[in-house]
């Protein structure tokens, strides 16, 4: 079973004051990278988010939102008067120097400057902690279904590549006996073309044995149908194995490179391109294979 490195996920929780919600979304990536936009508070748990998401997740590009709304004011708000007497000063003293005249409403003018108001910092309590826990637990395990989900649908394509590449590799057979034909019919006929020159015919017979057996397809051939075969075992492995599964890509792709090179027959190169833009699609959807 393969599970996707895309995925989304979000849940709410709701305390005496508080509603939080927890979005959670994950892209493909080789590591584990996470990035957090979390309230200041919760800074201090960070670590332990990471390294919890880092085990349960494996893999993938991962973004953590936690947003809190207040639902009751019940955090303490200040003026903070020095900062405030200290704008007055100054905007009195500019204008003063500048032959302004000074604001007809201070208030409003004060108010709207940075950081006139203060908030006093909120401890972090363990009831709204353990609400957030919960709510990340099930972000994330119902990112975790959207990955199982994107998951089968992803295996169903690579089968669907894999068998495709299968059925191109054994029509390859209907051309090998001609192939052989062609071969020796062309070299027979670039030696009768030479005029003057005699040759042991048995040691042609020998070399062109040896030729033609350089070129046998059936070793590449058994070693692609073992690559295909295993990559469809290991595509229903309890674990998701993208990792394993990119190793038996390449493996596949060598077999492949090789029959090309060794088909000597427009035919059966047109079927090894086919094969190739197979493997090529399976590359690119086993990046997102966790």
């Amino acid at each position: 079973m393969i599970h996707s490195m895309t995925g989304y996920g979000k849940a709410t929780a709701e305390i005496a004051t508080k509603k939080i919600t927890v979005e959670i979304k994950s892209l493909n990536s080789k590591q584990f990278d996470l990035y957090a936009r979390i309230p200041s508070r919760y800074k201090e748990k960070e670590i332990s988010i990471r390294n919890d998401l880092s085990k349960i997740l494996e893999r993938g590009k991962v973004d953590l939102y936690v947003n809190v709304e207040e639902l009751a004011q019940d955090a303490t708000v200040k003026i903070d008067e020095v900062r405030l007497k200290n704008y007055y000063t100054e905007i009195k003293n500019l204008s003063l120097t500048l032959g302004i005249d000074e604001p007809e409403d201070w208030f409003e003018v004060l108010f709207k400057l940075p950081d006139v108001f203060k908030q006093e910092p909120e401890k972090l309590n363990e009831e709204e902690w353990l609400a957030v826990e919960q709510a990340i637990d099930s972000a994330v395990a119902e990112l975790i279904d959207f990955r199982h989900q994107e998951g089968e649908a992803l295996k169903n394509v690579l089968v669907d590549n894999i068998n495709k590449i299968k059925a191109l590799a054994l029509n390859l057979a209907k051309f090998e006996v001609e192939r052989i034909d062609k071969i020796k019919d062309r070299i027979k006929e670039a030696l009768d073309s030479l005029e003057n020159i005699t040759y042991d015919t048995n040691r042609m017979e020998q070399e062109l044995i040896y030729y033609i057996e350089k070129l046998d397809l059936n070793e590449e051939k058994t070693r692609l149908s073992n690559h295909l075969d295993y990559f469809l075992e290991t595509i229903e492995s309890d674990a998701s194995q993208g990792k394993k599964l990119g190793f038996i890509v390449q493996e596949i792709g060598r077999e492949i490179n090789t029959l090309g090179s060794k088909s000597n027959h427009s035919e059966m190169q047109r079927l090894v391109v086919q094969m190739k833009n197979e493997l090529e699609q399976i590359k690119e959807q086993i990046l997102n294979v966790l």
